[in-house]
């Protein structure tokens, strides 16, 4: 199958070449992300590969179907930047990579926690300048602390494998309740409970319309003063102003995140050399006690390697007829 792959990389055409190999699909390769703009580069491409931040709203699906494309891979596990119901009634179908780095970004998560918590990255930088002064570089024992975990799916439940051997206690909320996490210990709560018993919490939780703003003025209102946030999942999930608020009063003690709600602009680019106009961006660097990384809890060689064979898996079969089991569609999410 010809496949249009946008948003790519030099890491991605290794990867996705690798799994091609011997090359059973005709792949081009674009460096732009898929918009409204870049749409037409598809024009006679029965498949498109697209990552986090392509745009696939029902504008786009529409110049896609117009121009020949059946199928939208994406090569990720989110899903929030595709319009589902366009894509029905157009005719397109929409796969997925579900569970593509879940060691990866539980690990990523905990090396934050870490980080924030010791201060790690901060001793590092006064080392190399030679101070060795300890004062503002204060941690605490993670065990014995509680750790709240929103979202047991795969990576969640990794968390809180990891946590425990800490010596954690762990609280959960989930819509489904997974028993792999009870049998850790983990107690399920709702949410009022766990915002205000836990000393962390990790946000693992897909961003769908109930989930947005999840962590807002009102959820920080209910937390422990001084307590930590991680976020490793969606941007979205946090209201980034409330927690900037939060921060300045100390109600928010730590705050890590991988993700960010305007990522879109910033992340996976080289901006070095340029003035960055996010101002809410800007004013969260500013923070010692905030520590960002650029979406990169999921980059490993292992996850890139499951996502192009997971790929092209689901590639070969809606090209030859078979149920895809990472096809997505309105009635089974």
């Amino acid at each position: 199958m010809k496949v249009a792959v946008f948003s790519t990389k030099a890491y991605d055409r290794q990867f996705l070449e690798a799994a091609n190999s011997p090359k059973k699909h005709e792949l081009v390769f674009f460096k732009p992300r898929l918009d409204r703009d870049t749409a037409i580069l598809a024009a006679g491409f029965p498949a498109v590969c697209i990552f986090v931040h392509d745009q696939v709203d029902a504008q786009i699906l529409e110049i896609l179907a117009s121009n020949g494309t059946r199928l939208v891979a994406l090569r990720c596990a989110g899903f929030n930047n595709v319009d589902l119901k366009a894509a029905a009634d157009l005719g397109i179908t929409i796969v997925r990579v579900p569970a593509y780095s879940p060691y990866g970004v539980a690990e990523h998560a905990v090396g934050i926690i870490l980080s924030l918590n010791r201060k790690i990255h901060r001793a590092y930088n006064r080392v190399r300048e030679g101070n060795f002064a300890l004062d503002g570089l204060l941690g605490f024992n993670l065990n014995g602390r509680t750790v709240g975990i929103i979202g047991t799916g795969k990576i969640g439940l990794i968390l809180g494998q990891i946590m425990r051997g800490f010596g954690c206690h762990l609280l959960a909320y989930d819509v489904y309740q997974n028993p792999e996490l009870e049998t850790l210990g983990g107690k399920y709560v709702e949410l009022p409970e766990l915002f205000a018993k836990s000393d962390i919490i990790s946000l693992h939780c897909p961003l769908i319309p109930q989930t947005y703003h999840l962590i807002n003025e009102a959820a920080i209102a209910q937390m422990k003063p001084g307590m930590m946030i991680i976020n490793t999942s969606r941007g979205a999930l946090i209201d980034t102003q409330a927690v900037i608020e939060g921060l300045k009063s100390g109600q928010i003690g730590y705050l890590g995140v991988d993700v960010y709600e305007q990522e879109s602009e910033l992340f996976f680019e080289d901006l070095s050399g340029e003035i960055i106009q996010d101002d809410v961006f800007q004013r969260l660097t500013t923070f010692p006690n905030v520590l960002i990384t650029g979406h990169q809890a999921f980059f490993t060689a292992d996850a890139l390697r499951n996502i192009a064979d997971t790929t092209f898996s689901n590639i070969a079969d809606i090209e030859e007829g078979r149920p895809c089991p990472n096809e997505i569609c309105q009635n089974n999410i």
